[in-house]
């Protein structure tokens, strides 16, 4: 595959999201003698995305949320790896509410929406390019990488969410038909976050709470999976789209808490699934304007699908956060929703 179309491809698989992961490229397995012999990097690709999520969730909201996405994307290929870097900017509408506004089951309220950031990154260095060597080229494998990276994320709820982690572990890339590629990385997982509902004020009588709130979890383990494929056995004249997903599976990582703190064992995290399984995108550029044009202006419609948000466990009705006090299930920490918009490269 040329540089060129797996860029494009692995441009695309970049754009899919909160939760993209870099894929590893397929570079010639020489690199220049020194970095300095490239002028600019191999492949430069960047993108801004507007999309809309129809039936969002954040955890501690009481209903389900509506929420504008804005997202810019970028990924580049050096002598030696790969580096993507994610940034969104998500509104929600009121039914996610700004703090202090505490959310009401099922009611609309006049609390400004919840504005929400989250960043990642992830860097690739293949060991093909590292060692000069093709031995990481075998049958549908196109080579194994180092992968590091980290995310981080705030919300301006009550909850009041920080995330931060690091990643690290490797990376496997496989070629799929018609220009299409398919990651696995196995992944050492580091989180730290911040829960409201861990204050103090908030645990039951006989634990201490954490006194910011702030959470220090177990590391654990993750794997993260993204792929994409071009439809090319459809007829020349609808060759226009292509296939796309991701999915992150993160161990469970503790309760949170540290030193000597305590907090209630039912605060114990559960496996999170954060995924898009499917996007189906349409190349409208080359479709009005030809090839020469090629996913300059896309247009998608995708699937998104997130248990146990941030380690959540939404199946515990002793969790305040995924349940209110009557013991009903809020349906804040999975998330089930359609997730549409339009990216363009610049």
């Amino acid at each position: 595959m040329s540089w060129k179309s797996f860029a494009l491809a692995a441009g695309l698989a970049a754009a899919t999201l909160s939760s993209a992961f870099a894929a590893d490229m397929d570079m010639p397995t020489k690199a220049p003698k020194s970095v300095l012999d490239l002028t600019w990097f191999i492949v430069n690709d960047n993108r801004l995305t507007y999309a809309y999520q129809f039936t969002a969730t954040s955890p501690g909201a009481a209903d389900r949320t509506a929420k504008q996405v804005f997202a810019f994307t970028h990924f580049d290929v050096w002598a030696y790896g790969t580096n993507f870097i994610n940034l969104e900017l998500l509104k929600s509408d009121s039914r996610d509410p700004a703090s202090p506004c505490l959310p009401t089951v099922g009611v609309a309220n006049n609390c400004a929406g919840a504005m929400e950031f989250y960043g990642l990154f992830r860097s690739t260095f293949g060991w093909n390019q590292i060692f000069n060597t093709k031995a990481f080229s075998v049958g549908p494998l196109s080579n194994i990488s180092f992968i590091v990276g980290a995310d981080g994320e705030t919300e301006n709820q009550f909850l009041a969410p920080n995330k931060k982690d690091v990643v690290a572990g490797l990376q496997f890339a496989f070629d799929l038909p018609y220009k299409g590629f398919f990651n696995v990385s196995p992944l050492y997982y580091q989180e730290w976050n911040h829960n409201a509902f861990l204050t103090p004020g908030f645990v039951p009588a006989g634990f201490t709470g954490l006194p910011d709130g702030n959470t220090h979890f177990h590391p654990t383990w993750a794997v993260e999976i993204n792929y994409y494929m071009d439809l090319g056995f459809l007829p020349e004249s609808l060759r226009y789209f292509a296939v796309s997903g991701r999915a992150g599976f993160y161990g469970p990582k503790g309760t949170g808490a540290y030193g000597n703190y305590t907090i209630p064992a039912t605060n114990a995290t559960k496996m999170e699934i954060n995924s898009e399984p499917i996007r189906l995108t349409f190349d409208a550029s080359k479709a009005f304007w030809g090839p020469k044009y090629t996913h300059f202006v896309d247009v998608w419609v995708a699937y998104r699908y997130w248990e146990n948000k941030f380690g959540l466990d939404d199946g515990n009705p002793a969790n305040g956060v995924c349940f209110f006090a009557n013991g009903v299930n809020n349906k804040s920490c999975t998330e089930k929703s359609l997730y549409s918009g339009v990216s363009v490269k610049f």
